[in-house]
Order: C-alpha cells, then structure tokens, then sequence
C-alpha cells in the first residue's frame, strides 16, 4: 500500500486542500496516492485530537505536506495519528532533528556558517552579559540573529545583521528586536550565525529522500535563480543525519565554495510555484519499496487514487 499524503485542509472550507498545496495534492491523486486532511489551525493550537478527525482509520504509514509545525506538536500529532491507526514516517525525534539548527547543526559544521545559540524562555531575550558571553565563541566581525528555525531576513538591519559581534549594545538591540517581532512564534531560542558573503546566484533548495536528491528547486524567496549545486560534500552529510525526508538551501560563496544555508525536515518546506512536484511525489510513494538504509528510488506498486476528505 502506498504511504499516505496528509495536506493542510482549507480553513474556508476543510472539506478541501487548502489553495497553497492545491496543485501538489492533485499531483498526488494522479499517481495514485491516497490524500487525507488535517486541520492544522486546530494543530497548532494544541487540539491534536481535532486535527486529525479527518484522517481515516487503519491509514497506515504517512507522510505530510503542509505548513510549518512547531517541535512539540509534532509529537502531538504523532500520538494522535497512533491512536488513529496512522504512522507517521518521519518521528517526532527525527522531526526537531531536521527542523531545529541544533538538531541539525553538528553533522553539517563543515559546510554551513559557524553557529551559537541560546534559549529565550517565554519569549524573553538573553541580556547583554550573557549575549557577549556566547558571542566570544564567533570571534569578531558580522553575523545574524535568527531562531531555531527561522530568520527575518526582511528586517534586516533592524532584527536580523549585526554589523559586529564585538559592538555588544547593537547585538543585544538587533536580538531583543528580533524576538519581539517573532513574538508567539519564536522557535527555542536566539542563534547567531558568522555572517558569509554569497553570489548573486540565488539559493537551490534540494529535496532528500533516504538519503537521495528527489528534486532541486529554487528557493522560495528567489523563485527566479536556480543555480546547480555540487552535492559532493552534502550527501554523506543528509545520510549521516539520519532523517528521511529533508532539504537543504544551497549558496554559492564569493569564494566559489558551495555552503549549507539551512537544513529543514521537507515536510514542511516550501515548494516555489509552479514547480513540477511529481518527481518528490514519487519519491515520497516509493518509500515503502526499499530499504532506507541502502537509498535508490523504487516506486511502490501503483493504485487506484483515493482521497479521504
């Protein structure tokens, strides 16, 4: 049996896919996977059990495709499901392993910019003190603030760039702004990144499946470059992290090196619009017809598509 798709349903109507995963889930009927509904605001508002009342019984294995859920709902949503005779393929442990920087950031240190972090319970900023303290790791010279997972990235000189990491006023200022401006949203803590200079060539997002590039995109955000990136120094890196389904955004350096920007678990990583989802689609269908510990891409037997709304 093929694993089945969990989408995000519409908050306007539940009974269909929300309009941002639209065309991907009817990518998915055509090769005959089975597309289930949750309801993600319910998710995420700590209502697990609601979330799922869509989802059929004795669904079997699953994956899922819709927006960003927090850590700890995760695991919510993983219970849930259980409970309800569906298994989700990638488990909670895997889950914060790829979505969170610390997760992820010791097996790719290699490749991505050198990184420190803190937490900000309740949404509090660390002080100054304590913020100097953890910078000394990084030296001097530029770095960012973001969280475990995001950054803000379009606030850039208010809540994002510091100039100098030895200018500790501007530090505490740039990362108090930043997780005011997150507010609820903030994910574990404060991490600052050394700052590195990029090419203007955009960002590839690459798509892992066990371990094996299922598609490369664009970025989300530069829908527009597509650069080809050398992946020779990444693959034992994703199969080392040991999770199924993940991505990572790619950057050219000034220097010609190839860098990590992020790593995310690919369940909930954005796909450019219109870009061809069929070749993640049947990567994600073949997962059941291989063993992940030796990769490649056999495709399950095909079925009849079935949607349960």
């Amino acid at each position: 049996m093929v694993p089945l798709i969990l989408f995000c349903g519409d908050p306007l109507d539940p009974r269909r896919v929300d309009p941002h995963f639209a065309d991907e889930a009817r990518a998915a009927r055509r090769l005959g996977l089975r597309v289930a509904l949750l309801d993600h605001d319910a998710l995420v508002a700590g209502d697990a059990r609601r979330a799922v009342a869509r989802v059929p019984r004795g669904g079997g294995a699953a994956w899922y495709r819709g927006w960003m859920v927090p850590a700890a709902r995760w695991a919510d949503l993983a219970r849930s499901l259980s409970a309800r005779g569906v298994t989700t393929l990638t488990s909670a442990a895997d889950y914060r392993r790829a979505h969170e920087l610390p997760g992820w950031y010791d097996t790719f240190a290699a490749v991505t910019p050198r990184s420190v972090w803190l937490p900000a319970p309740h949404g509090r900023a660390p002080a100054e003190p304590e913020l100097a303290d953890c910078a000394t790791a990084l030296g001097h010279g530029p770095a960012i603030v973001k969280d475990f997972v995001k950054s803000r990235k379009h606030d850039w000189h208010e809540a994002c760039y510091i100039p100098d990491l030895t200018d500790t006023a501007r530090l505490a200022a740039v990362v108090t702004r930043f997780v005011e401006l997150q507010e609820e949203f903030l994910a574990g803590g404060v991490v600052l990144r050394a700052f590195e200079r990029f090419s203007d060539a955009g960002e590839a997002r690459v798509w892992w499946v066990d371990g094996v590039p299922a598609l490369t995109t664009a970025h989300p955000d530069s829908p527009g470059l597509l650069p080809e990136p050398d992946l020779g120094a990444v693959a034992p890196l994703v199969a080392a992290l040991g999770c199924r389904f993940v991505t990572t955004d790619l950057a050219l350096r000034e220097d010609g090196v190839w860098r990590v920007v992020e790593v995310g678990d690919g369940q909930v990583s954005d796909r450019p619009r219109g870009t061809d989802p069929t070749p993640l689609l049947r990567a994600l269908a073949g997962v059941l017809d291989r063993d992940p510990a030796q990769g490649g891409r056999g495709l399950a037997g095909q079925e009849s598509s079935t949607s349960v709304f």
